[in-house]
């Protein structure tokens, strides 16, 4: 398989983040979409390199999702040797049952689920790590919605460790842009799965993508300074307040 430049920027993230330790058993995440097929071959391969001494295993929570068929990433994931995992839940039961005011699914709900069956998933199989597909379009688009939702300049982080899990996240596609891994997935053939949730497509995050799409084809070196702004530590210049005593004339 030729994903040379998806395990450059995989290397990338483990270096500059120090996500990935000998003996590591990493559990990744897997719904099934493009992003997260790649991450798994990827990762699977970047742990046969010289010198990587750690364990990839694919995990998929069944969300309940109607007409998702996963035959051919399990056929996949044999011919590679890689080992993959099925759990079931009842995430959309749950969700069905706990609407919107419009009727529609709460994404922040499924969200908190779909982590909450992951870590539990990757703890039965002895993993320490879990590796979702987040990529560095994504991060940008939580980026906008915290702004212009939640009046704050936040990002989803790179390597997180939930105290209340004991569980460490690491997200190796951080410096990937989707129309790599896409074109990764499509040139390497590796199969994906269509998400049947009703709000696939009708999303805030759509909403985002479609935003950024304009800007960038306005402005074509927006989409590099918004990866690179993202860790530019040394030039964010925001407003600081003053204590009332130093601010005072006198």
């Amino acid at each position: 398989m030729d994903l040379k430049k998806i395990l450059r920027v995989i290397r990338r993230a483990d270096r500059d983040y120090q996500m990935i330790q000998d003996g590591d058993v990493i559990a990744v995440g897997v719904s099934g979409g493009k992003d997260s097929m790649v991450l798994l071959t990827a990762l699977a391969m970047y742990s046969r390199f010289k010198g990587k001494n750690f364990t990839v295993k694919g995990v998929h929570v069944s969300l309940g999702f109607p007409d998702m068929d996963f035959h051919e990433v399990i056929s996949f994931c044999d011919a590679h040797n890689i080992e993959f995992h099925i759990f079931p839940s009842q995430v959309y039961e749950i969700l069905k049952r706990n609407t919107d005011k419009n009727g529609r699914l709460k994404c922040s709900l499924c969200s908190k689920f779909k982590k909450a069956t992951v870590i539990e998933a990757a703890k039965s199989l002895g993993c320490n790590k879990v590796a979702f597909g987040h990529h560095s379009d994504d991060a940008v688009e939580t980026l906008l919605m915290n702004m212009i939702h939640g009046g704050k300049i936040a990002t989803f982080r790179p390597k997180m460790f939930l105290t209340n899990t004991q569980m460490m996240f690491i997200r190796p596609l951080i410096y990937a842009y989707e129309h790599d891994i896409l074109n990764a997935q499509l040139l390497n053939d590796i199969p994906y799965v269509k998400s049947t949730c009703p709000n696939d497509g009708y999303t805030e995050r759509q909403e985002m993508k479609e935003l950024l799409k304009r800007l960038y084809d306005r402005y074509p070196m927006a989409k590099h300074n918004f990866l690179y702004m993202l860790s530019n530590e040394k030039q964010i210049d925001l407003w600081k307040k003053e204590d009332e005593d130093t601010s005072v004339l006198k």
